[in-house]
């Protein structure tokens, strides 16, 4: 069933949903990011979730607990083999834009090819960092930015992402052209085995654009209601903090990188 679903004031109730009366106000501070929050999405399934990159848990293990930076990729015997796979780098390309910001990139070259990945999004700029490493904060909002990227198609197209970093900090003009609500994404890919949640509003039945026809076998398990599962949401539309389970049940496991994605209308 094709989402139609235009969110405004989510803060007082589900049912006054309107298409722009609470959104806030023009931040102008943070018009400079917005064409990194409005990211492409062509990430397959099969690359996030049948990679050996991430599924190896070795892999993982070095990529996650070292900076991230060509010496490091290239010179550990994991990594380097990892990244023969055209998958692998690709998956690598999306995870370098997640993570680091514009003004910073990974070059690597693997059997005589160099390719460069540029940072956009800038969830985690320190992995990038000397020194840097990736912990489970970081792990968890790369892996939301991931999540949100995943297109059953594999269909290049324009999203809007938010969520409670200011990497995602959104424009009034942001707001007001991509109001359509899709879903809430969260979990870790980098852990084994990968956790790739999401959550929708009590009304929605499908996730087109992540899922295809059917949530049944879609890569990403639904958890339930974002009202139920995640903290109240934040002005742009955005949940916080969701969990595997509604917030009341005891052992509710909390993800902080939890990353809500918005369309422009008529996309599915």
């Amino acid at each position: 069933m094709k989402k139609s679903t235009t969110l405004g004031c989510l803060g007082i109730a589900m049912a006054s949903l309107a298409a722009t009366g609470c959104v806030g106000t023009p931040d102008e501070d943070v018009a400079s990011a917005q064409e990194a929050v409005l990211t492409s999405n062509v990430l397959t399934s099969n690359v996030l979730t049948s990679n050996v990159l991430t599924s190896n848990v070795l892999t993982s293990n070095v990529l996650t607990s070292n900076v991230l930076t060509s010496n490091v990729l290239t010179s550990n015997v994991l990594t380097s083999n990892a990244l023969k796979d055209p998958d692998a780098r690709e998956l690598l390309s999306h995870i370098v834009s997640c993570a680091l910001t514009d003004d910073q990139s990974v070059t690597i070259t693997v059997e005589g090819t160099t390719y460069t990945y540029q940072g956009a999004i800038g969830l985690a700029p320190e992995w990038g960092e000397a020194n840097g490493r990736c912990d489970q904060t970081c792990q968890q909002w790369v892996s939301g930015c991931l999540i949100a990227r995943l297109d059953y198609l594999g269909v290049e197209r324009e999203i809007s992402i938010r969520g409670a970093s200011h990497a995602l900090k959104t424009s009034h003009q942001e707001r007001q052209a991509y109001p359509v609500y899709e879903a809430t994404y969260y979990g870790n890919v980098f852990q084994s085995p990968q956790i790739i949640y999401g959550c929708l509003l009590p009304w929605q039945t499908s996730d087109e654009r992540v899922c295809g026809p059917s949530l049944t076998s879609c890569a990403v398990h639904f958890t339930g209601d974002c009202f139920t599962n995640c903290d109240f949401p934040l002005a742009d539309g955005a949940f916080p903090n969701c969990r595997d389970k509604p917030w009341w049940e005891p052992g509710a496991t909390s993800y902080v990188g939890s990353v809500t994605v918005f369309l422009a209308p008529g996309e599915p």
